[in-house]
């Protein structure tokens, strides 16, 4: 009988989580907010292409030079490096 009702109210607890979380999750995106600090850009961000090997960056995010008057934006640092040693 304890079993029973200890069971229960560990799913009890469990449904009630899950179903706040996804009514935060409703309310945050009928509200047109959200959580972009894990690096997603928002919708509509400017992208630039890696020269070394394709991958899209957000400019304020990327490592950048600067070859001649224009600006050549990197994913990492090792991709920049990689550049640079092609050019040389």
């Amino acid at each position: 009988m304890i079993t029973r009702l200890a069971l229960f109210l560990v799913l009890a607890v469990l449904v009630a989580r899950a179903f706040w979380k996804l009514l935060d999750g409703i309310i945050e995106g009928a509200s047109g907010g959200g959580r972009r600090s894990g690096g997603v850009p928002a919708r509509g961000m400017q992208m630039v292409r890696d020269p070394v090997c394709g991958t899209f960056v957000v400019p304020d995010r990327a490592v950048a030079i600067a070859d001649g008057r224009t600006r050549v934006y990197f994913c990492s640092d090792a991709c920049r490096d990689k550049y640079r040693a092609r050019t040389a």
